[in-house]
């Protein structure tokens, strides 16, 4: 019952503040906070998330949309937000898009800034391998382009990031290690690199070394971890490392 009447009493108090601005009853223009409500539930924003990209309070956000005001020192951040003007939000014009800036997109900036996009896998290389049937997490991660061309010229959509758990490579590569990898590399050209291998159903990480009879050993740097021999299909190279990224 409280809630329905809160809710009744919001929308009266909306309603009187756009008909006194609609009567000219203000002397200086009104913040309309039914513009800022519509547009809100189009970007798919509720209040806290709204705070939060505005950098204030939700208690600020609720002000704005239920109490009359005569905007906001935060007026342009919450246009440019939404898509719109200041001059739609303060009542000023009825067009939303007269003089709006567009909304940058994630592509646009990272053309703007020169950065690409890689993905990085959360995969526990425990002791060199990881079943590779179990869930990893994927999350994207921004790099600046030149960096990247340093170690590889291959297009973004075949880089990525994991980050292993495990110590079958130490010393080389030692636990927690960032590794770079470029999928685009799955023919072993060089011997004794790191690669990103399946065997046996497991992903891992190790020095491929192709043998006279058509076999390939694969190598870990930790004696502690075993080496084994992969014939006929039994292993396949998902990707050379080419950079191992560590903290100091």
């Amino acid at each position: 019952m409280t809630d329905d009447y809160n809710q009744s009493c919001r929308s009266v108090k909306r309603k009187k503040i756009s008909d006194a601005y609609n009567q000219g009853c203000y002397d200086r223009l009104v913040f309309r906070n039914d513009r800022l409500e519509s547009l809100m539930k189009q970007h798919g924003f509720g209040q806290s998330a709204f705070a939060r990209a505005v950098g204030v309070s939700q208690a600020t956000i609720w002000k704005l949309l239920n109490e009359p005001s005569q905007g906001s020192k935060h007026l342009h951040k919450i246009a440019h937000l939404l898509g719109t003007t200041a001059a739609f939000l303060m009542g000023d014009t009825d067009d939303p898009s007269a003089g709006a800036l567009p909304v940058p997109t994630p592509e646009n900036l990272a053309e703007q800034l020169n950065i690409v996009q890689v993905r990085e896998i959360d995969l526990n290389l425990g002791m060199g391998a990881t079943y590779l049937d179990v869930p990893v997490t994927e999350m994207i991660r921004s790099f600046d382009r030149d960096w990247l061309r340093a170690y590889t010229n291959s297009a973004p959509e075949n880089l990525l990031f994991a980050q292993g758990i495990g110590d079958s490579m130490e010393p080389t590569i030692r636990d927690s290690d960032l590794l770079f990898i470029d999928c685009s590399q799955q023919s072993i050209t060089v011997a004794s690199k790191f690669w990103f291998i399946a065997y046996a159903n497991c992903g891992s990480i190790r020095r491929l070394e192709p043998l006279a009879d058509g076999g390939v050993e694969m190598l870990a740097d930790n004696p502690l971890a075993p080496n084994r021999t992969a014939y006929d299909g039994e292993m396949h190279v998902l990707g050379r490392v080419v950079a191992i990224v560590r903290k100091m």
